[in-house]
């Protein structure tokens, strides 16, 4: 019976490849990748289970969108709210986390880039994901923006004391900075600054909120719920994302 549903699950994907409009795919796509605890919750595994069948669904994720030839993903692993949690809930995510991007890594496939206050993070975690975007820098393939220690107001209040420390060491005005400042200048201090903005954010586990991803740049951004939690999400669920920002009509606030 497995087989006969792997059959029809391949037919039915090809089905939608055939159809999606090549100029209608996404470029930047974002992930919010939900639902790893209530995972290991709802097989019986310890929550280090769930963040480990997550870190193994990301690969096969990348492997997908490479497929379609997207140019840059954004994966949200841990949020700045998450920090807050007990450091025996933190401590193994933070493992994991570590291990899937030396693993991503080791692919040579993918450029790294650590996107959030990594300040916020133990020394060595910070090191490790820096030396993760070294060892990366000259990939020619997908960006992959590994959002760790990420909350949205975070990175606008450290948009904005970037822009100040380097208007002051300018010596700039308050004043002066006042009147000319806009939203080009607070783009130009992002964590993801130089990077266009998700054309399509995704969301497992059926929650239907941002909780602050990537709150200045995905104002014109297309947006996907998924029932599914993140270490089921499937290939199936994937193109399904797809075929549905194919099908809209992108206004951009017009």
């Amino acid at each position: 019976m497995g087989s006969i549903w792997s059959l029809a699950y391949d037919v039915y994907e090809r089905r939608i490849l055939r159809n999606l409009p090549p100029d209608k795919i996404p470029h930047h796509i974002g992930v919010m990748c939900d639902g790893n605890r209530r995972w290991a919750k709802g097989v019986g595994e310890q929550v280090e289970g769930g963040y480990l069948a997550g870190a193994d669904k990301i690969q096969e994720f990348l492997g997908w969108c490479d497929q379609l030839q997207v140019k840059l993903v954004t994966l949200w692993l841990l949020s700045t709210d998450n920090l807050a949690r007990p450091l025996e809930q933190v401590e193994p995510l933070m493992r994991v986390i570590g291990d899937l991007v030396d693993e991503l890594v080791e692919t040579g496939r993918w450029r790294i880039h650590p996107v959030g206050a990594l300040d916020m993070l133990p020394a060595a975690s910070a090191a490790r994901l820096k030396a993760a975007a070294d060892a990366t820098s000259d990939v020619d393939g997908m960006t992959v923006n590994i959002a760790v220690a990420y909350g949205g107001r975070r990175e606008l209040a450290d948009a904005v004391r970037s822009l100040l420390h380097e208007h002051a060491a300018r010596g700039t005005t308050i004043e002066e900075l006042a009147d000319v400042i806009d939203v080009e200048h607070i783009g130009e201090h992002l964590y993801t600054r130089g990077q266009p903005d998700p054309d399509l954010v995704i969301r497992t586990s059926g929650e239907q909120r941002l909780g602050g991803f990537l709150l200045w740049q995905s104002a014109h951004s297309e947006f996907y719920f998924c029932e599914a939690l993140w270490p089921d999400f499937r290939r199936t669920d994937f193109l399904r994302a797809i075929r549905a920002y194919a099908a809209r009509e992108r206004r951009y606030g017009r």
